[in-house]
């Protein structure tokens, strides 16, 4: 594979309209998207470049890759959606391209009624709409709910029916009202639209719904009551996340009450891990070409040090690691949807490998790499932030390999 900063690489792995999309986005993130340049979005309310989105969204389509042609999407398949998240991950760019055309976008076309798809899906697809997907639970939710770390339906991740969690109740018998706290929402400070996961039916009958709330139409109540949305101080500020207190808040039901929230769940879990380790892949290459970079400038001893031996053997063996999870994770985005395994284990590998690419960022780059000013660290951070997040690895192994019965356990 050729030097990243002579071009794209020869891949015959992607068709030819593949190739030139990922030329596109990669030529307007080296113009939009360098360090300084993410370093000033984060600072920004949003948290995330609105110009860039703006862009992203209406003339490439990214939030709408996967959203069928009659909502305003391009109806591609999960392989271009990889593709665009491999080349935000290798610049780290902040954007509410996961929370909202990964998590929450095929969540409302899964089970949202006609007119609810009609109305939020073209908003999306032109990326005028930013959504998130609020799952109450300890820590981060994200692998339970979604089924990477265990079976959805057998785990009280969203409260037990009895206490915890956000509650689901019709005061008047029929309107709906949601209350209850969610912590690491993904751009839950934000997004104009909350898709919240709630318990309605009380304990034992109870059972886990989706709501919708249009968050720009209800009052942040501050300390009194309402919707409070307040943005968390995080490790990895590309990735923004915020605490929010629902406090008797009107909502309106995604569907109907008898739609398969956990099955669906579940199936947009898989398709999120093939993006999250796309864009994983696309960190550790972003990572990797700066340190070859700094490796054949920086010189020691009257020569480079990307001519030692052992410097070069590190290089070389980083990027057997991260091909290896880029081969996997296209391997996991041509399964047939719903049926395999390989999401999990292809998120896991992307961990992994962006893991050691960020300490060998670290590393390779000696004494200023350890300044938390230089632009290493944020690849450090994204690595030890998705692991909280999304891993860790070892029970995305697990998990995958009891869905494939190799641990005694049914698919």
């Amino acid at each position: 594979m050729g030097d990243a900063r002579a071009g794209i690489e020869v891949d015959v792995t992607v068709t030819e309209e593949q190739r030139e999309m990922r030329r596109a986005l990669r030529d307007l993130l080296a113009r939009r998207a360098g360090p300084a340049a993410t370093r000033a979005a984060v600072a920004t309310a949003e948290g995330y470049d609105t110009g860039l989105w703006a862009t992203l969204a209406g003339t490439l389509g990214l939030p709408g890759l996967t959203l069928p042609e009659r909502y305003g999407g391009a109806g591609c398949g999960l392989a271009e959606l990889a593709l665009a998240c491999e080349e935000t991950g290798r610049v780290l760019a902040p954007s509410p391209l996961l929370a909202t055309g990964v998590l929450a976008a095929p969540l409302i076309a899964a089970l949202g009624t006609e007119q609810q798809r009609a109305e939020l899906l073209p908003r999306i697809a032109e990326g005028s709409l930013t959504c998130a997907l609020v799952l109450p639970g300890d820590g981060s939710p994200l692998p339970l709910a979604l089924g990477l770390a265990d079976d959805n339906t057998a785990l009280p991740w969203s409260g037990d029916g009895r206490s915890g969690g956000i509650q689901a109740t019709r005061p008047d018998g029929t309107h709906w009202s949601l209350y209850g706290e969610a912590g690491h929402v993904l751009d839950g400070h934000s997004a104009g639209l909350l898709l919240v996961a709630a318990h309605t039916g009380g304990f034992p009958r109870s059972r886990t719904l989706l709501f919708l709330i249009r968050a720009d139409a209800v009052a942040d109540g501050g300390d009194k009551g309402g919707l409070v949305r307040r943005r968390e101080a995080t490790l990895d500020l590309t990735r923004s996340q915020a605490t929010l207190q629902l406090r008797d808040i009107p909502a309106e039901l995604l569907g109907d009450e008898e739609a398969d929230v956990l099955g669906a769940l579940a199936a947009t879990g898989r398709a999120a891990a093939v993006a999250l380790a796309a864009e994983a892949v696309g960190a550790a290459r972003g990572a990797l070409d700066r340190t070859v970079e700094h490796a054949t400038t920086r010189e020691q001893f009257g020569r480079p040090i990307g001519s030692f031996q052992a410097v070069k053997h590190r290089l070389a063996d980083l990027l057997v690691e991260i091909e290896s999870a880029r081969s996997l994770t296209r391997y996991a985005a041509a399964e047939t949807p719903g049926e395999g395994v390989a999401a999990g284990l292809a998120l896991a590998q992307a961990l992994d490998a962006q893991r050691a690419a960020a300490a060998e960022t670290i590393q390779l780059h000696g004494g200023i790499g350890i300044t938390w000013e230089h632009d290493a660290h944020l690849y450090f951070k994204r690595a030890a932030a998705d692991e909280l997040l999304f891993g860790p690895a070892s029970r995305l192994r697990a998990r995958a390999a009891e869905r494939d019965g190799l641990l005694g356990g049914a698919r």
